[in-house]
């Protein structure tokens, strides 16, 4: 385990110290705990931004779907004659 030396403002200390004695958990695991929350969420918007580029590149192409294709499959959801999801 690496050792990290971070400077907190006042702001965030304070909260944090009162935090950690609520929790009774030590502000180096709730420091990591928003880092490990932090760059899952920075992870996500990654992908999610992979995914938005690879949707224009498939629009672009004119790869799509028809809206009343996606229409008629959300509204089969929860019935007796669910539809499978439509593709391309």
């Amino acid at each position: 385990m690496g050792v990290t030396s971070v400077r907190l403002q006042s702001e965030i200390e304070n909260p944090l110290e009162e935090l950690s004695k609520k929790l009774d958990r030590s502000k180096s695991y709730l420091i990591n705990q928003a880092i490990k929350e932090f760059l899952f969420r920075k992870s996500l918007e990654e992908q999610r931004w992979v995914e938005t580029l690879e949707a224009i590149d498939s629009v672009k192409s004119g790869k799509l779907i028809e809206e009343k294709e996606v229409n008629d499959w959300l509204e089969s959801w929860d019935t007796e004659n669910e539809l499978k999801p439509p593709s391309l």
